[in-house]
């Protein structure tokens, strides 16, 4: 199933702060600049908005929030986007460039990079997350890691742009949903997905009791249960397998694979996760380039070796049409290791999406232009508008 992004700005809301409350959240200076302005004349200013890393362009709260602020102002203004959502952005390219009152948008700037830096650079990871695994489908579990419910709206809008860009580019399946009601609409759903935590294993004292009392609660759901918390992570698959074995035939069933760093799947070691890999992917085990990657192939959690090993025993007792869904720390570089290894997974549940350098998700924006007049602080002559070609 592909999501469906919607063109409208459809979850949570876009309106903090308000008109009113702009100037208890903007840094002072911009108070006192709109201040001297008013005191001493307005003018129009034509602002150039960029960012110091490539990203893809993910504007639409941000613009969202300021034409609604700017509204409440009862001002205009005029925005030249340079690229459509979703595009490929340069180092230090303008995205984008607001023109207006000065007095009005001065106080504007702190808000609007807040909402457009750290959206365009988990765009970016989400975009080369889904290309990597074009035939996996991921789910945007990121909700936990954000600070705050903004945060957490702008990353699920971000995935949503980066995976409708990877479904653009090479037809990527890409982000199918997310893990929270609030957001779901940015993945063309009415709610969030997921089935059970690690805690509901725990109240339910066995791994197939839990699946049982989902299965009873919520039989209209399909079934993915967790099989890492006793750390018999093949034993309470074919377990749940047997239980279930009509959602079994039916692919309505499937295995979620947590395990942390801290072990190896029941079953495996370094040497028999070497073999694994070996038997099913041994190109993989020629092409990794460092630590991190083999560890991602042959280490411990869950590995490229634990998903073909636990793939593997699934098929051999005939539970070909259960679904792996994986998770834990799958980055973009865990991404790219699955692929180099074909790791037979059909759903990653992740928020490693988010910016890990938060250094890089900061957007600056540099007046270009005062009444019209080009003029720039010396350095960013780059941001200034190329000037019209002459006939």
């Amino acid at each position: 199933m592909v999501a469906k992004r919607p063109d409208a700005v459809c979850c949570a809301t876009v309106t903090h702060p308000t008109a009113d409350e702009v100037s208890l959240y903007t840094d002072k200076y911009f108070t006192r600049t709109r201040q001297i302005v008013e005191r001493f004349g307005d003018i129009d200013v034509t602002y150039a908005v960029f960012m110091r890393r490539p990203v893809l362009y993910t504007p639409r709260l941000a613009l969202a929030w300021l034409m609604h602020v700017m509204a409440e102002k009862g001002v205009s203004v005029v925005v030249e986007e340079r690229f459509a959502e979703g595009d490929w952005v340069g180092a230090g390219e303008p995205m984008l460039y607001l023109t207006g009152s000065f007095a009005a948008l001065s106080e504007m700037e702190t808000l609007f990079l807040q909402k457009i830096g750290a959206c365009c650079v988990a765009a970016f990871a989400a975009y080369q997350m889904s290309c990597e695994l074009a035939k996996v489908a991921f789910l945007a579990m990121d909700a936990r890691h954000c600070a705050g419910t903004e945060m957490a709206e702008l990353m699920a809008y971000a995935a949503s742009v980066g995976s409708t860009a990877a479904q653009n580019k090479v037809g990527a399946v890409g982000f199918i949903g997310n893990a929270t009601d609030a957001t779901a609409c940015y993945f063309g759903q009415e709610k969030g997905m997921g089935t059970m935590p690690h805690a509901l294993i725990g109240y339910a004292g066995s791994t197939v009791r839990a699946a049982e009392m989902f299965q009873e609660t919520f039989p209209e759901v399909p079934l993915f249960v967790l099989v890492d918390y006793f750390g018999h992570e093949v034993s309470d698959a074919l377990a749940v397998c047997e239980r279930f074995s009509d959602l079994a035939r039916q692919g309505r069933l499937g295995v979620r694979l947590d395990t942390h760093g801290g072990r190896f799947v029941e079953g495996l070691d370094t040497q028999k996760s070497y073999a694994v890999l070996d038997k099913h992917a041994p190109d993989a085990l020629r092409g990794y380039r460092s630590e991190v990657e083999l560890r991602h192939l042959i280490g411990t959690g869950v590995s490229a070796a634990a998903l073909w090993h636990v793939r593997e025993a699934l098929d051999a007792h005939g539970f070909s049409k259960v679904k792996i869904i994986a998770s834990s720390g799958f980055s973009g570089k865990k991404c790219s290791v699955m692929a180099l290894a074909k790791a037979p997974i059909d759903i990653i549940g992740t928020g490693s999406f988010l910016p890990d350098l938060w250094s890089e998700t900061y957007a600056t924006a540099d007046i270009v232009a005062y009444g019209g007049v080009p003029q720039v602080k010396v350095g960013r002559e780059f941001l200034l508008r190329p000037s019209p070609a002459k006939v």
